[in-house]
């Protein structure tokens, strides 16, 4: 069900700064300016999480990321939004379009911090997803997360994630409050190899909002056990290919492939590769085609990203002619069942 962010929605805007500084369009080492804006709203006078920043100063992009992921500075979020999209409210449009192209469809973000706005929402699985890609997809910058404190302009703060302190090996994510919202947490720790994410939103207090994390962090770390169903350059599948020199191209993913099995109820288990085919020819090798996908009853638990093994051609004349009147004629199936 929606719920409003809160500091949560700080996720969204590191993917979007992660996801920046991965494509080369900002660097660490690029400076923003801190405005009136982000120091009324964010800083020192407006009595939220803040990381102290100077008003007209320039601040390195590493140190407005270490000062949202470890202090929730809200100052450090709008001088991050102000100098990679011009306003708060562009870079806010950039975060909901970067939402939905992660698959994030019910989370609509309206400014850079969380703070209170008509129409911000989101949900605690969408913030589950969102971490795990963050965690996944941006390991050179999810230490951030765990980082135990930061000092900045003299004032040093301990991370505000209540559970790094607890002593359970928790290195993330983030915390968040506010009157409508409740108490809420992304939560991860990990535990013989399994890394767990949890959400969790409307607790009552800062005490509640930890003992709760920690209760779910530590089932979920008894409850399932990591499983490697394809090693490393293991071909996991095909898809099929429209117009080619082959019928179908092989599909694997970046590295092996680990699923997270339940320690009961195995059964219920269940995994197919999705994609939108015929994959038109030429193919080439590394190419994104889908993904594997993975059940746990009802519940989708785990999405693998899959790409081509090999590159195909494109096939002759009478090939493409017989693949395009199978098409005219039955279409073809888009998901394979392993």
């Amino acid at each position: 069900k929606p719920i409003p962010p809160a500091s949560m929605a700080k996720l969204m805007t590191m993917e979007v700064v992660f996801n920046a500084i991965k494509s080369k369009r900002i660097t660490l080492d690029d400076t923003f300016v801190v405005s009136e804006n982000a120091w009324r709203t964010g800083g020192a006078p407006s009595g939220t999480s803040t990381m102290f920043a100077k008003l007209k100063s320039a601040v390195r992009v590493e140190d407005l990321i270490q000062g949202v992921t470890v202090q929730a500075a809200n100052d450090g979020c709008i001088v991050l939004a102000e100098g990679m999209a011009g306003s708060e409210a562009n870079f806010a449009a950039q975060m909901t379009e970067r939402a939905r192209e992660l698959g994030l469809s019910k989370s609509t973000f309206v400014n850079s911090t969380g703070l209170p706005a008509d129409g911000q929402q989101t949900t605690v699985r969408e913030l589950t997803m969102l971490a795990l890609h963050i965690w996944r997809d941006y390991p050179e910058f999810f230490h951030y997360y765990g980082q135990p404190d930061f000092t900045w302009n003299k004032i040093s703060q301990r991370n505000r994630n209540p559970l790094l302190a607890m002593g359970i090996d928790a290195d993330g994510f983030v915390a968040g409050a506010s009157e409508s919202a409740g108490f809420g947490i992304v939560g991860t720790v990990s535990h013989n190899g399994i890394r767990v994410i949890a959400a969790l939103s409307g607790l009552a207090s800062d005490r509640e909002r930890s003992e709760e994390a920690r209760k779910l962090l530590d089932w979920g770390s008894r409850s399932f056990q990591k499983t490697e169903i394809f090693a490393k350059d293991e071909v996991v599948g095909e898809a099929e290919v429209f117009g080619g020199a082959k019928s179908g191209v092989a599909l694997k993913a970046k590295g092996p492939v680990d699923i997270f099995l339940p320690i009961t109820n195995r059964d219920k288990l269940t995994a197919r590769i999705v994609y939108d085919g015929p994959v038109a020819a030429p193919v080439e090798e590394g190419q994104p085609v889908g993904e594997l996908r993975v059940w746990i009853g009802d519940t989708l638990s785990q999405r693998t990203p899959l790409f081509a093994a090999e590159a195909v051609k494109v096939g002759t004349l009478p090939q493409r002619a017989l693949d395009a009147a199978k098409e005219l004629a039955v279409g073809w199936l888009r998901q394979k069942h392993l």
